[in-house]
């Protein structure tokens, strides 16, 4: 409870970060969604690109792009291509066993036959009426539409179209859909689904002789990278499928394609999978499904259609397989940005998407038969339940931060968030690798936001406790003393602590008659001056000043910081302030001020040391019996004529300093009297004549 109260500040921040990461699972502002979308997408993309394998796979299927690329332009001819070589293509295909064949393409407009050019000429008029039978075989047998629609029906063909957002592009017929509700009673405008009104067809001719059908719009995510695929869209009331799922449908010999749907309130429906045959693929609420993508580009096999052409390619190469017809030629502008390539053939999205659907199948079709299955389906998906999942990852993850981290210190704060947030990418690759498609961005940032936070927090918190270190002790302690404490806080304790220390006390002699004689103005600016230097010469000497009283000024060594030669430099700052005082004799001499003299007392025992006061005014100070004899060590200078003097437990604590033996005092509360000194000088500087005469007073 007490930890509560001492971090509410920093739960309560940490709570709401959970609540704002929260609401960016599903915000409801268009600019903040579309945001979080496209670092979605990075995410997404750094995923997909470091979970792909380093070789390529090897697939079941013999899904192949037959590619009408620079070499075939360069000995076909420019694109398009008159309609009888791409029957001459078809057949090559056909005669070689391939068993669907799918059009990245479209023929939208009938190629002018060369008897029409000759019939619109004056000149053929009356040769034409002459010759009605022959012109009219000729044109049928020169009509390279009907010579291509001729061998369509000889395989499975999947015709491209493009549908159009414009009402008013409406170009060829499209065939009857083979696509129905899974519940009929559902209207289809009731449906999440992307709808386009206009049309772009193959020629009639063309469309009718083909069994299938399939468009190849992309779907575009906000950044425009092609990272998910429609299965499915709707055009005037009918859906129909993408050339992919045509194509797959095809070649697992269903008659139709089954959408199933689901209600989400408010008279509307969204998609939740795709079925053709006993086959179900999961899909967003929009049909759409994330593209399998294999690798970079030429992940599937290659084969110039000009290859094709003049026999070039072994039939066995080509026989039981799916053949995708696209370009990659740049010049024909079917390139696309994706996750695994910024100019990657539009006609390579649709065979990822292909292989991903006849994968799907196998795997079905395993679970089915009881067979052990080593693969797994190729389609990752958000499954209904991923804002819920999302959610409860979210408050999991920002309760169990928000109340521990506050609580540590920063070597374990961050090592804490750094392990939650490889736990939460760990999981997302797990889900990531069992076809499960979660939201990584909000948790992420859920982890990082607040272990910034409370790692921000520490650092501040760190600078304001060295502020409040420096601002407590930097009017009475040594500077190096502050440095010291800075570094290090932990070597700092304001507790009550019981210690050996040394104390001393200094007061000018005859302040009363002092003070008497001088203006307030002039004993203030007195006191300053002769304050100061003292101050000074006892931070120099590790001192920390205890108060000032008056004219009497108390310091302490031993605190807050250990000094194990305390007492020594006690007596020697004790010597340093004698010289001072007489050097501001002088000058207070020569400004008309009094001479001033000082006593000087140092005790050193047990004292109690502490910050010590009460909530309205506190005071790091020291206490005890030591300390009271310390400052009647000073009043005694007086009663001995003397200006220094120490006890015999300061003395034997110095044994570089040279002292006097005085006298031996009764002290309050004690049995024995206790033997003081006066200091002389340190050892070093004692000279034959000093020793001489304290030799004298030893016998």
């Amino acid at each position: 409870m007490n930890l509560f109260k001492k971090n509410v500040t920093p739960i309560l921040i940490g709570l709401a970060l959970t609540l704002l990461c929260s609401y960016l699972v599903n915000p409801s502002f268009s600019t903040v969604k579309q945001a979080i979308e496209r670092v979605e997408g990075i995410i997404y993309d750094l995923r997909l690109n470091a979970t792909l394998p380093t070789t390529i796979r090897e697939t079941d299927f013999n899904i192949f792009i037959v590619d009408i690329d620079e070499k075939s332009l360069k000995e076909v001819g420019q694109f398009p291509w008159t309609r009888t070589v791409v029957k001459d293509l078809v057949s090559q295909m056909v005669d070689a066993g391939v068993v669907v064949v799918g059009f990245d393409i479209t023929f939208s407009e009938p190629e002018l036959n060369p008897i029409d050019k000759v019939l619109n000429s004056n000149l053929s008029q009356e040769l034409y009426s002459k010759n009605q039978t022959l012109f009219n075989e000729l044109q049928l047998e020169l009509d390279a539409d009907r010579q291509l629609a001729s061998v369509l029906g000889d395989t499975d063909v999947v015709l491209g179209i493009l549908f159009q957002q414009d009402d008013n592009v409406q170009v060829g017929q499209l065939k009857d859909s083979t696509i129905t509700l899974a519940n009929p009673d559902v209207s289809p405008d009731s449906i999440t689904i992307g709808r386009f009104s206009g049309q772009l067809a193959n020629v009639d001719v063309i469309q009718q002789a083909a069994i299938g059908q399939g468009f190849f719009n992309s779907a575009p995510d906000p950044d425009g990278y092609i990272r998910r695929a429609y299965t499915v869209l709707e055009h005037k009331g009918k859906f129909y499928s993408s050339l992919a799922l045509e194509a797959a449908r095809l070649y697992s010999l269903a008659d139709t394609v089954e959408i199933e749907t689901k209600d989400i309130g408010s008279g509307l429906h969204s998609i939740s999978a795709v079925k053709f045959g006993n086959f179900r693929i999961p899909t967003d609420e929009y049909g759409r499904v994330l593209i399998p993508y294999r690798g970079g580009q030429r992940s599937f096999p290659y084969v110039s259609a000009t290859d094709i052409l003049h026999g070039r390619v072994d039939p066995e190469r080509l026989e039981n397989g799916i053949a995708l017809i696209g370009t990659s030629a740049v010049g024909l502008a079917d390139l696309r940005a994706t996750p695994v390539g910024l100019q990657y053939p539009g006609v390579e999205v649709h065979a990822n998407v292909l292989e991903g659907f006849l994968q799907a199948t196998k795997v079905q079709m395993q679970s089915a038969d009881n067979q052990h299955n080593e693969e797994t389906n190729l389609f990752s998906y958000r499954p209904d339940y991923w804002e819920a999942a999302t959610y409860l990852q979210i408050i999991l993850l920002g309760l169990l931060l928000a109340l521990l981290l506050p609580n540590l210190g920063p070597l374990k704060m961050a090592l804490l968030g750094l392990s939650v947030g490889i736990f939460v990418i760990s999981l997302n690759l797990y889900l990531w690798f069992n076809q499960v498609e979660l939201p990584l961005i909000q948790p992420l940032a859920l982890v990082i936001s607040i272990s910034i936070y409370n790692l921000a927090r520490g650092f501040f918190t760190e600078s304001s406790n060295r502020q409040q270190i420096k601002s407590m002790f930097d009017q009475y302690v040594p500077p190096a003393h502050i440095d010291q404490m800075l570094a290090d806080p932990n070597s700092v304790s304001l507790d009550g602590e019981r210690k050996q220390m040394s104390v001393l006390f200094s007061d000018i002699r005859s302040f009363t008659s002092i003070s008497e004689k001088l203006s307030a103005n002039e004993l203030k600016d007195m006191l300053n001056e002769y304050f100061s230097p003292i101050t000074k010469s006892i931070f120099e000497h590790q001192g920390t000043i205890d108060k000032y009283v008056g004219d009497m000024v108390m310091a302490f060594w031993g605190a807050p910081l250990d000094d194990p030669n305390h007492a020594e430099h006690a007596v020697i700052g004790g010597f340093d302030m004698l010289k001072l005082t007489a050097q501001l004799r002088a000058e207070f001499v020569a400004k008309d001020w009094p001479a001033i003299h000082v006593g000087i007392g140092i005790n050193t025992g047990d004292m109690n040391v502490g910050d010590m006061g009460s909530e309205y005014r506190r005071s790091y100070t020291v206490l005890g019996d030591a300390v009271n004899l310390g400052s009647r060590l000073e009043g005694l200078t007086k009663f001995y004529g003397l200006e220094f003097l120490v006890s015999e437990f300061t003395k034997s604590l110095c044994p570089n300093i040279v002292f006097r033996p005085v006298d031996k005092v009764k002290v309050k509360g004690k049995d024995e009297a206790v033997a003081i000194f006066e200091p002389v000088c340190k050892q070093v500087d004692l000279n034959d004549s000093l020793s001489a005469e304290l030799a004298l007073l030893d016998t």
